[in-house]
């Protein structure tokens, strides 16, 4: 799915203060954006200026950047800004928004933090949800860290609200922990659900298995990838039309994840488990497919998978048990589903086998260890009428082989994090992605009316600290 976003760039001056300071500002924030490769819009044929600073020119910022079809917006100022006509902007375009002014040298000229005072409390009057990076030269690690982090909010929400959700069948009869209320989830986030039954798949499954010559091809790349155990060949072609199915069907509906009904009644038709095929999903086309129809899970994974600039694709997984000789890892593990992509290199001979766990005991669950690294866990939840997002930062770690997908995790505090999943709405399930992105995830929630961010380790605290270039991850 695609992780572009397009920057309006709105710089503001006020009349009183330095003009060709203002101008010198204009262009070298632009060229910082242009070296980061931004793409964004700028204010030039608005008025002689290219900035924000008389009436009037509010009309036009907003025509340009809905014309434009910015993703957010951000507001340099360039001097102390004019903040009326800033917050007037932020308001008409509608989209994330950014603040934040350089700071003075000496003999000072600008006056910016003093502006971003007056500006931040107008937009707060004008009821503008924004992120802003503290007071700072355009130098400082912390400008950098903070456009950074804000564009990625910016994506993340901007793709979490009118999300659609492909919802394979119900949620398994005893699976009362997945339920949610669609209606809330539309009317508050805007987000979709497109339904189809088991029966769809199934005749879907079998149309392609007996016309489509990519069922061929598919097959023939899973083969070729990884060991098959118990695997026969109508098993594989069905496994392999199962992937052309849903990535058809996903594509059609221009769907951002897909919760799945992955047992029984799926066995009971083609003979397959869909696991393996649920990893193949989101490292093609960056779908992530979710088990036991969960919803929010696929919410969950769709605000990391915007929230992350890695290649790697997320992966969905269940919280376990704890590590047997580290107090603070955790197993996060599922029947099969990891993609493929994510396995350790060297490990003992991944394959693609049989259902261990849950009978029937048919084809279509991976085992294998995941890679050692960086991650970040989150799970998006809610429960009457309250929304909240956990988030927290790990690394993988050793422990005991296991058979399915798996990757031990080790945080600072456990305890803390069991606690937090305990008294939360949250449950078992969780996303992860190999990147640090809780700081991405906090302000993603700031454009996300009515999600509570809730973080564990790093910190609220901590992960400001970070924004403020105070402290590292």
């Amino acid at each position: 799915m695609d992780k572009k976003i397009k920057l309006g760039l709105a710089p503001t001056r006020r009349f009183v203060f330095s003009v060709e300071d203002a101008h010198r500002y204009k262009k070298l924030v632009e060229d910082k954006l242009r070296e980061w490769g931004v793409d964004f819009v700028n204010l030039d044929g608005i008025n002689d200026e290219g900035l924000l600073f008389q009436r009037g020119d509010a009309e036009k910022a907003i025509a340009r950047f809905k014309k434009e079809k910015v993703d957010a917006v951000f507001a340099p100022h360039v001097n102390f800004g004019t903040e009326e006509i800033v917050a007037q902007v932020g308001r008409g375009v509608g989209k994330p928004f950014l603040l934040w002014g350089p700071r003075d040298e000496s003999p000072r000229l600008r006056d910016t933090q003093c502006g971003l005072f007056a500006t931040s409390n107008v937009l707060k009057k004008y009821g503008v949800p924004f992120s802003y990076i503290v007071n700072s030269r355009l130098d400082a690690p912390e400008f950098e860290r903070g456009v950074k982090t804000f564009l990625r909010a910016a994506r993340t929400a901007g793709r979490f609200l009118g999300a659609r959700i492909g919802q394979v069948d119900t949620r398994p009869g005893n699976f009362y922990t997945v339920m949610v209320n669609e209606q809330e989830l539309l009317s508050r986030f805007g987000i979709e659900l497109s339904p189809v039954g088991i029966t769809f798949i199934e005749k879907n499954v079998k149309a392609l298995v007996k016309n489509d010559p990519r069922v061929n091809e598919v097959a023939e790349s899973i083969r070729s990838r990884i060991t098959l155990r118990g695997v026969n060949d109508e098993a594989l072609k069905n496994i392999a039309a199962l992937k052309l199915v849903l990535k058809d069907w996903a594509e059609a509906e221009n769907l951002t994840a897909i919760a799945f009904k992955c047992h029984v009644d799926l066995q009971r038709a083609l003979g397959v488990y869909p696991c393996f095929v649920n990893g193949e999903l989101a490292s093609d086309i960056g779908v992530p497919v979710t088990c036991e129809t969960d919803i929010h899970g696929a919410l969950t994974a769709t605000l990391l998978h915007y929230a992350s600039d890695t290649k790697d694709p997320i992966f969905f997984a269940d919280l376990t048990i704890r590590h047997p000789d580290n107090d603070n890892a955790e197993l996060l593990w599922h029947c099969g589903n990891f993609p493929y992509a994510l396995a350790e290199e060297g490990q003992s001979e991944p394959y693609l086998g049989q259902h261990f766990v849950i009978p029937p005991h048919m084809p279509g669950t991976g085992n294998f260890r995941l890679k050692k690294g960086d991650v970040t866990i989150a799970r998006f939840d809610g429960m009457n009428g309250k929304y909240s997002l956990l988030m927290g930062h790990g690394r993988g770690v050793d422990g005991p082989k296991n058979l399915g997908t798996y990757l031990w995790v080790e945080v600072p505090d456990w305890p803390l994090w069991e606690e937090r999943i305990i008294e939360g709405p949250y449950i078992h399930h969780v996303a992860a992605t190999y990147d640090k992105v809780a700081p991405v995830l906090y302000e993603a929630t700031r454009f996300i009316p009515g999600l509570t961010p809730d973080p564990v380790q790093p910190t609220a605290a901590e992960i400001k600290e970070y924004l403020r270039g105070r402290r590292a991850l």
